[in-house]
């Protein structure tokens, strides 16, 4: 299939294979990775103390019997103030197994469905000559895209547009490697650069 390229002498078109841009959507396989991304991305460190655990508690708060109150053990009984957890939570990992060739089906999946919804603007380059937001705001509303997040693609991170997008709380910038499925489906638009696509292609191939 083919994709059609911007560039400020107008718009080319470049091949790209359908087995990574033209695939079928599999809705249930895309739901599946997605929430295991995000579920391997919580730290799952909350911990907290059972009786046995926390401090104090040794001696016995009054004896067993003739007090007139009821019989206890201990002053950090979790029933006490101060006492510990009845079902103490416990660091856990909360990610799921995914296999690599189901995330690459689902990043082949959910790309063919950006450009089957024209959701990806393909773009011969996307640099900057300084760092400046507005020259980076200039450039999506030439793109007539401004008024839409943006996941800004890249081949390689470069540092000016980085910088320039980082005052723009609906856009983001990420090179090839560090491309994730959940940020791919999260934003309205995804603007990849040709080299960009080209490496993409390689990595889902």
């Amino acid at each position: 299939m083919d994709i059609s390229i911007r560039s400020d002498g107008g718009a080319r078109s470049l091949s790209v294979p359908d087995a990574t841009f033209a695939r079928p959507y599999n809705e249930t396989l895309v739901h599946q990775v997605v929430v295991a991304y995000q579920a391997a991305a919580r730290q799952g460190s909350k911990a907290q103390k059972t009786r046995a655990e926390v401090s104090g508690g040794g001696k016995k708060p009054w004896k067993q019997k003739g007090s007139g109150r009821a019989r206890v053990g201990s002053s950090r009984s979790p029933v006490w103030r101060g006492g510990g957890k009845t079902f103490a939570a416990r660091p856990r990992d909360y990610s799921v197994k995914v296999n690599r060739k189901m995330y690459g089906g689902a990043m082949c999946c959910i790309v063919s469905e950006l450009i089957r919804q024209e959701r990806l603007v393909a773009v011969a380059d996307l640099q900057l000559g300084e760092a400046r937001t507005k020259a980076l705001v200039a450039r999506l509303e030439a793109l007539d895209i401004a008024d839409r997040s943006v996941l800004i693609l890249t081949a390689e991170l470069d540092r000016n547009l980085y910088l320039a997008a980082r005052n723009l709380p609906r856009v983001d910038v990420v090179d090839v490697q560090g491309l994730d499925p959940a940020s791919m489906v999260a934003f309205d638009c995804v603007l990849a650069t040709e080299a960009a696509i080209g490496r993409l292609g390689e990595r889902l191939a």
